[in-house]
């Protein structure tokens, strides 16, 4: 059986040659294509205040053609998608929308032995007996690891095609797509016994070489890294040292070379040396989060693979 990929963007993206988009508003789908033209999409959340979105039986109502949608089914996450009983309600009326497909989203998709995955899929299969013909979408970026049973006709890879680590606990099948790079604007030298940041949170235990970044929690970079978080400059790890500001932080580049620790220079913040999935667990929460917590403010450039 061939299956198609349907990309998940939780928030703006880039991607191509894809067999359609599930976009969790409006905006990230304005100017979405592959190879130049573009491809289907869902919103995979209601677009608010639209004058549209009715509840289902009033759906259709009035309209030549039934409206498409897709439809979500509860299978054991309980927080979108149809009960078992409003399920059997909507069965017994009269159809009036047009089902492009039927889904539903794994709770424990990351865990590969949590006995809620298979109860998941067995719940699922047996509410598609009702909709025969249909495409059916279980599986999102961990749940096509749990195997081909999971599969079905369409998976949903999201996080994982920027490079979280969709097999938590394994070796990464995936390769990073994403880099955070931050310029220097001072570098400053440093004596032994002074502190650094707010709340002379960090105390030099020796003389050294601070670098002032261009990038703080106002970005994205989130304050949790503060003490814990790292970069690397000149493919050497510098530590990330005091407190992330709003619209700055400070790294110890002692270790590197007066010559490649310069104003204008980058500190990469994010790429093949610190992963996402390593940054998030410096700063204590998930790739997801380091993701799209990434603002408007950071430069995008997109480049091909």
């Amino acid at each position: 059986m061939a299956i198609a990929p349907a990309l998940t963007i939780p928030s703006p993206a880039y991607g191509g040659g894809l067999g359609g988009a599930g976009l969790s508003g409006e905006e990230p789908g304005r100017g979405y294509s592959a190879d130049g033209q573009r491809s289907p999409s869902c919103w995979l959340q209601p677009p608010a205040g639209c004058p549209h979105t009715v509840p289902h039986p009033q759906a259709g109502e009035g309209n030549v053609q039934a409206p498409a949608a897709i439809l979500h089914i509860d299978t054991g996450m309980a927080r979108l998608g149809l009960s078992n009983s409003e399920l059997t309600a909507l069965l017994r009326e009269p159809p009036s929308i047009r089902w492009r497909a039927v889904m539903s989203h794994l709770a424990c998709a990351d865990d590969t032995t949590h006995a809620l995955n298979p109860a998941q899929r067995v719940r699922f299969g047996r509410a598609l007996g009702a909709f025969s013909g249909i495409p059916a979408s279980l599986a999102a970026s961990s749940g096509i690891f749990l195997g081909a049973d999971y599969h079905l006709d369409l998976v949903r890879p999201g996080a994982a095609l920027y490079g979280v680590n969709p097999t938590p606990g394994q070796p990464n099948p995936m390769r990073p797509a994403v880099r955070l790079d931050a310029k220097i604007l001072q570098i400053r030298q440093i004596d032994r016994g002074e502190s650094v940041g707010y709340g002379a949170a960090h105390i030099m235990q020796g003389p050294g070489r601070l670098a002032t970044v261009a990038v703080g929690y106002a970005d994205g970079w989130l304050r949790s890294f503060s003490h814990r978080g790292c970069g690397f400059l000149s493919g050497i790890r510098v530590p990330l040292v005091g407190r992330v500001s709003m619209d700055l932080a400070t790294f110890d580049v002692s270790a590197v070379e007066p010559a490649l620790a310069r104003p204008g220079a980058m500190i990469e913040l994010l790429g093949t040396h610190y992963g996402v999935d390593e940054a998030a667990g410096d700063a204590g929460t998930i790739g997801y989060e380091i993701l799209t917590a990434l603002g408007d403010r950071l430069h995008r450039v997109y480049a091909p693979a």
